[in-house]
């Protein structure tokens, strides 16, 4: 069984990543269970996904101390997710900062040091992934570069995850996403 939580803000595309996920995972041979978490997600909110695959899923919901990886787009989005990391569990992090509202009005200030009280916690792997998207040739690839950076901490074949990307992504994109992708697994 693999619980694999997706968290970034409202716009980043962590719904197509974890549609993507979702059907490798299907295609693999999984039972998949996948279940959103909208926040002020248009709003520049936070967004979650959870998609859970292996012989038999039972329910799509991963609670506090039970994702074996957390993705995140964002570094806030990092830290909020850390309580739901098992023990001995990854996260991989985009380490684009994106300020939430409380931040943009004054109310807060933006955390600091995020990466470094991650690193304490958690075994992590931090990526530059909108300059990866920009190399592939779209900002907007962040989140296929971080299913390429995660897909390497699966079992689930390269094959796979291209054919998966070539069916779950619209033609006129293919190109650019693929590159992403690659540009992300060989990270």
């Amino acid at each position: 069984m693999q619980n694999i939580m997706i968290v970034g803000v409202g716009g980043q595309g962590t719904l197509l990543a974890s549609r993507i996920l979702g059907n490798v995972a299907i295609q693999a041979g999984y039972d998949v269970k996948v279940s959103e978490v909208h926040g002020m997600s248009q709003r520049g909110g936070s967004v979650v996904t959870y998609v859970k695959y292996g012989e038999k899923v039972h329910s799509p919901i991963i609670d506090k101390g039970e994702a074996d990886i957390i993705l995140a787009f964002e570094m806030l989005e990092a830290y909020r997710a850390l309580p739901f990391l098992k023990k001995g569990g990854k996260m991989i992090v985009n380490n684009q900062k994106i300020d939430p509202m409380p931040v943009i009005t004054g109310a807060m200030e933006y955390p600091e040091n995020i990466e470094g009280k991650l690193k304490e916690k958690v075994d992590l792997t931090i990526a530059d992934a909108l300059s990866l998207a920009l190399e592939a040739g779209n900002a907007k690839t962040v989140n296929v570069v971080l299913i390429g950076i995660m897909a390497k901490n699966t079992n689930i074949k390269y094959e796979q995850w291209i054919e998966t990307i070539k069916t779950t992504v619209p033609e006129k994109l293919l190109e650019v996403n693929l590159k992403a992708f690659d540009l992300g697994y060989n990270h």
